[in-house]
């Protein structure tokens, strides 16, 4: 597997139930592109930039019912019909201090693992916090007007690389939210 990311979007929305709709088109392009043993969802941003609402729209569309932010207990799991999702935010650990938290036996695991705050956690020798061979998609979202928001959108792995693509086909045939608006990729 490559070392490099394999490609990255840039999508724009436009109010808060567009962001979830965005989530839940990646939660169901995770669902398509079927990672084994799973994959890793790192989301970046400052405070308040919309991660937790992303993470509900993936949470929503792999079956959690409801998706909080894990903020005091750095950790809730959610058991899925589909796959169990691990939600991990390190906002109140200093950089490095998520390297006791076994988040690494998680990659491991046939679950997805998304982490907000990842740059809390230790990196790999890619820029990426992950295990080797494991797949890894990297959202930094950027608040722009009041409600609007930048994704970029990175991959690592087979089945992360897919769920680029999965995503471009829903927004491009019209599957989700019109207030989301797709650039082109960047190289």
């Amino acid at each position: 597997m490559t070392q490099n990311p394999q490609k990255i979007l840039r999508l724009h929305t436009s109010s808060e139930e567009a962001t979830l709709d965005l989530g839940r088109a990646l939660g169901a392009a995770l669902l398509e592109a079927a990672p084994a043993p799973g994959v890793t969802v790192l989301l970046s941003g400052d405070l308040g930039a919309g991660k937790t609402t992303l993470a509900r729209g993936i949470g929503g569309a792999l079956g959690a019912a409801r998706v909080r932010s894990p903020s005091f207990t750095l950790i809730n799991e959610y058991h899925t019909n589909s796959l169990p999702l691990i939600h991990a935010d390190l906002y109140r650990l200093e950089p490095g201090g998520a390297e006791d938290l076994g988040l690494e036996e998680y990659q491991d695991a046939p679950c997805v693992l998304l982490v907000e705050w990842p740059e809390r956690w230790a990196r790999g020798s890619s820029g990426f916090p992950a295990a080797p061979g494991r797949d890894v998609l990297k959202v930094f979202i950027e608040a722009g007007s009041e409600n609007g928001r930048t994704f970029d959108i990175s991959s690592l792995g087979t089945a992360s690389g897919l769920m680029l693509r999965y995503l471009q086909e829903a927004i491009e045939n019209g599957k989700i939210d019109p207030g989301v608006g797709l650039q082109p990729a960047l190289d």
